[in-house]
């Protein structure tokens, strides 16, 4: 599969038999196709494998650094410039082009945003709220920032939705990738399911302001506005179906907002449970420690007041059990 435009992709998997061959075959152009495999249960390695690609075991040891920084500081890369893809994204002939040109003229940033247009219901969404990450980049002026989440109990080995800290200016290019993933809804719900319970505990646990570590200019400020507003489902839908013509786009359109807003519904509740959750501890705590106090003869007739009959050990006290479900 080896190419001659000089850049390296890496194709991170786990269990992407349904997506891994699709992946993998407009990728011949590049010097290098590195597919880097999470001890996949399927037939994953095995298919990129006969399709030509180098296959690289990676195992996550549960510290930092998680698996993108692992790959971009692993020796078996031979190019600088690297280019990320997910196992359910497609690579386009006109963006194949453009990468091709850029090496060939020499790229004038360290790193260059890519848009992504999905496919939802067999249809390619031309509208909607587009999504767009860093994706090509060299590897020695960037670098993905520690992110506080070893403690979040879904946690994975993958750093999450947030972008990489790069040493100089930043570009944009053109051609877009398509993101079309071949398994079920299921997996979509389960995969957002656990990225709604990473942002969640981030934001509950004072871990939001890594997520924006790598953004800047108006992308920063219209995070950072956005993870303050109140009525984010809403905004969300607006945004991809009003704002971005995501109507346009028929009945697909209308799930793929749809999913946006259930998405941020899901990261608020979770945040809001979590807040719930350690308010509910905080009070129990401060009741025990009053009703300990009622409890001494000598403190209860110096400290006892008419509201204290609320916090006595007889009365009962809410527990974890008692709050939101």
């Amino acid at each position: 599969m080896n190419g001659t435009i000089p850049v390296t992709v890496i194709v991170m998997t786990r269990n992407e038999a349904a997506n891994i061959a699709r992946c993998l075959a407009p990728l011949a152009p590049f010097a290098q196709i590195l597919v880097v495999d999470s001890h996949s249960e399927d037939e994953t390695p095995a298919i990129a494998a006969a399709r030509g690609a180098e296959v690289l075991s990676f195992r996550w040891n549960g510290m930092y650094p998680k698996k993108k920084q692992w790959c971009l500081s692993h020796p078996s890369i031979r190019q600088d410039w690297v280019l990320f893809i997910d196992a359910d994204e497609r690579i386009t002939p006109e963006l194949v082009a453009e990468i091709g040109l850029l090496m060939q003229s020499g790229p004038s940033h360290n790193a260059y945003f890519v848009d992504s247009r999905p496919v939802w219901l067999g249809r390619l969404l031309r509208h909607g709220t587009p999504y767009r990450k860093i994706a090509l980049l060299h590897r020695r002026r960037a670098r993905f920032p520690i992110c506080p989440d070893l403690h979040v109990s879904r946690m994975w080995e993958v750093e999450g939705h947030y972008q990489p800290m790069v040493d100089g200016t930043l570009g944009h290019l053109s051609s877009p990738l398509i993101h079309a993933d071949a398994k079920p809804p299921a997996d979509w719900f389960d995969r957002h399911n656990r990225y709604s319970d990473w942002e969640a505990a981030l934001a509950d646990g004072g871990g939001a302001a890594a997520l924006l570590a790598g953004e800047h200019g108006l992308r920063y400020l219209a995070k950072r506005l956005m993870a303050r507003l109140p009525g984010r489902p809403l905004l969300a839908f607006l945004h991809a179906y009003l704002w971005h013509l995501g109507f346009l786009d028929g009945k697909a359109g209308l799930h793929h907002a749809l999913s946006r807003a259930f998405y941020y519904w899901s990261i608020d509740l979770k945040r809001d449970w979590l807040a719930a959750t350690a308010a509910t501890r905080q009070s129990d705590i401060s009741g025990a420690l009053l009703s300990d106090v009622a409890d001494q003869p000598a403190l209860a007739l110096s400290s006892r007041s008419p509201a204290s009959v609320f916090t006595s050990s007889k009365v009962r006290r809410r527990t974890d059990s008692s709050g939101i479900r």
